[in-house]
């Protein structure tokens, strides 16, 4: 049967199979046809409309009254006003509606030490959001919060640790969702020693297994030696690092470079995190890639996937 399966339907559009499942089962967004064994199948023509409906949702419509519209309908929805009609608050880059209030219960449920809750709260935005969204102005601004009020005395290691938990558990999950395990580009994706902070690497790697990159996870605080070690036995093209607190550590500095050393030529480093801007020297004495936003990486991600090379077949 002609059409693509959920997961590169999940990869071209950068929504994760569970809010395709739920768009689809919810709200009739698309009517995918099914194999013999009920595996759906994609077309073109669902996959571009599916990338329409994100893009509307992204720009801060709400899914249930969108789903039904025309791709026509769509295409003028995305394509919008004209920018002196647009409203100030989107001009101004105002957060998706929703996304603001699951913020605030997550705080509450943290503040709560309510591991339940908290999990309710991020299941429930992972139906309603995209996964731009729920990773921009949700997940990370929730653990950017939760780190300062932790450093003002607002908010003990308690509600820290059980707010880490429950966030790494649930990006785990996402991550082993969007994981396309036939893909011939290979990405490592850790924190080096002296990074104790995850969540960032989670939300990194993630994005790269949406956009087609088969992800190794190795979790924080790893030496270069075995972030070395790991990108030879996979056969990696990227080592994408994640740093946030300490910021500006010369023993992070040092194992920077020594990773650098280290890894193959050709493999390249994409680094992100809060505290990215302060080992900017080092980060530039070694050519890595230094990214700013989620939507940033992506675009190095699509970028450094063209010129990989292609995938090796087996010969008689």
């Amino acid at each position: 049967m002609d059409g693509h399966t959920i997961r590169v339907a999940a990869t071209r559009t950068g929504l994760s199979p569970h809010l395709i499942r739920v768009w689809e089962r919810r709200y009739g967004a698309v009517v995918p046809k099914r194999t013999d064994t009920n595996r759906r199948m994609y077309s073109d023509q669902e996959i571009d409309r599916l990338n329409l409906l994100r893009q509307a949702t992204e720009a801060g419509e709400s899914i249930s009254q969108i789903a039904g519209l025309s791709r026509e309908e769509l295409t003028r929805l995305v394509a919008g006003p004209p920018p002196t009609a647009a409203p100030a608050e989107r001009v101004a880059g105002k957060s998706a509606p929703g996304s603001a209030d699951y913020l605030t219960r997550g705080l509450n449920a943290t503040r709560d030490l309510d591991a339940p809750s908290l999990e309710s709260v991020l299941m429930q935005a992972s139906t309603d959001l995209s996964q731009p969204v729920l990773l921009n102005e949700v997940i990370e601004p929730l653990m950017r919060r939760i780190g300062e009020l932790w450093q003002d005395g607002e908010l003990r290691v308690a509600n820290e640790h059980l707010a880490s938990a429950v966030v790494r558990s649930f990006l785990g999950s996402m991550l082993a969702a969007h994981q396309p395990h036939d893909s011939h580009l290979r990405l490592i994706a850790t924190t080096p020693t002296g990074v104790l902070h995850e969540h960032g690497s989670l939300v990194a790697a993630i994005t790269a297994a949406s956009t087609g990159w088969h992800v190794t996870y190795l979790g924080p605080n790893l030496p270069a030696e075995d972030i070395a070690g790991a990108v030879t036995q996979e056969g990696a093209r990227i080592v994408a690092l994640s740093l946030a607190y300490p910021s500006d550590d010369p023993r992070i500095a040092q194992e920077l470079l020594r990773l650098r050393r280290l890894l193959p030529d050709g493999v390249s480093i994409i680094v992100g995190g809060t505290t990215a801007n302060s080992y900017a020297s080092t980060l530039d004495s070694i050519g890595a890639i230094r990214v700013e936003s989620i939507a940033g990486l992506r675009h190095e991600l699509v970028r450094l996937s063209k010129t990989a090379p292609p995938k090796a077949t087996d010969t008689e």
